[in-house]
């Protein structure tokens, strides 16, 4: 199975995810994950990710595209993979169609873990509480937001159009939103 998990910051995209790898046994890419990753292995495009992440700027598409693509060339990929932060714009979406359809493994489904705004402000402030996150003030959660909606909320368009869209609920417990991912898979 080949799926992305769409959904704003704290939608619970990483929880699922997770869930969903244990319950399958594919691997979760998760982007920031693979961009820690290759810095850290200092490959040519971590390097190069590197010099942008070490401003605070966004890592350009063709950066992020080409770490995805040395990821989801690795064999443990072959049964599927679970995408959470990837594509993250409709040109990454478009580069990941390109990049599967090349390797003849088209996405399955398209997960959107669907929450209402307030709820995402609850759960980021919690989260920030809990966890002690820095990047989970007020002020960088609405910004984080704001840049999904603007960024990564046309993709939800964008798979409708493909038929592979599948929204779901994200409201309830952990267990209860598996559910609902699990219904339509």
């Amino acid at each position: 199975m080949r799926l992305i998990l769409l959904g704003p910051p704290g939608a619970g995209k990483g929880t699922q995810g997770h869930r969903l790898h244990e319950a399958y046994g594919i691997p979760e890419i998760s982007t920031g994950d693979i961009l820690r990753v290759a810095v850290r292995n200092e490959t040519s495009l971590g390097l190069e990710a590197k010099t942008y992440m070490d401003r605070g700027a966004l890592v350009p598409d063709e950066v992020i595209i080409g770490i995805a693509r040395e990821r989801l060339a690795e064999a443990d990929t072959e049964p599927g993979f679970i995408l959470d932060g990837f594509p993250r714009t409709v040109a990454q979406a478009e580069a990941l169609d390109q990049m599967l359809l090349e390797s003849q493994r088209p996405l399955d489904h398209v997960i959107s873990i669907e929450v209402p705004e307030e709820e995402l402000l609850q759960r980021l402030a919690n989260r920030r509480e809990i966890e002690g996150r820095e990047d989970d003030s007020d002020d960088a959660i609405r910004h984080r937001l704001e840049v999904y909606q603007r960024q990564t909320a046309p993709l939800i368009d964008y798979y409708r159009k493909t038929g592979l869209l599948r929204p779901v609920p994200g409201v309830g417990t952990v267990d209860d939103i598996a559910q609902h991912i699990t219904s339509v898979l």
